[in-house]
C-alpha cells in the first residue's frame, strides 16, 4: 500500500531554512523511505521513546526527520533538521528530544 506525504506547516518552514540541493536531497530521501512501509525499522527509520515530536525518525545523511504514521495511509512529517555529533538542530538552533 502506498502511503501519502504530508508536510505540516512547522516541517516547510524548516525545510525553507536549508540550500536548495539539501532540500532536493531530504525531500528524495522522505519520498523514497516513506512512500511504502514507514512503519518498518530499518537501518535509516527508527521508533523513537515517547517525545513530543514525533514518533519516527529517518536518517538521511546527516539529515533527521521526524514523523508520525495516521491510520488513514498518511505520513505527517512534523520537524525536518540536521545533526552534527550528537547534537539535533532545526533552523540552525539546537533542539532536545
Amino acid at each position: 500500500m502506498k502511503y501519502r506525504i504530508e508536510l505540516t506547516d512547522d516541517a516547510k518552514e524548516d525545510l525553507r531554512w536549508f540550500q536548495i540541493y539539501e532540500r532536493k536531497i531530504i525531500l528524495d530521501g522522505i519520498k523514497a523511505q516513506l512512500s511504502y512501509e514507514p512503519l518498518l525499522e530499518t537501518r535509516n527509520r527508527k521508533k523513537l521513546r515517547d517525545n513530543p515530536m514525533a514518533a519516527w525518525e529517518l536518517r538521511i545523511q546527516k539529515y533527521r526527520v521526524f514523523y508520525n504514521v495516521e491510520a488513514d495511509a498518511v505520513v505527517k512529517i512534523g520537524v525536518i533538521g540536521y545533526k552534527e555529533h550528537n547534537t539535533l538542530y532545526v533552523k540552525g538552533k539546537e533542539v532536545e528530544i
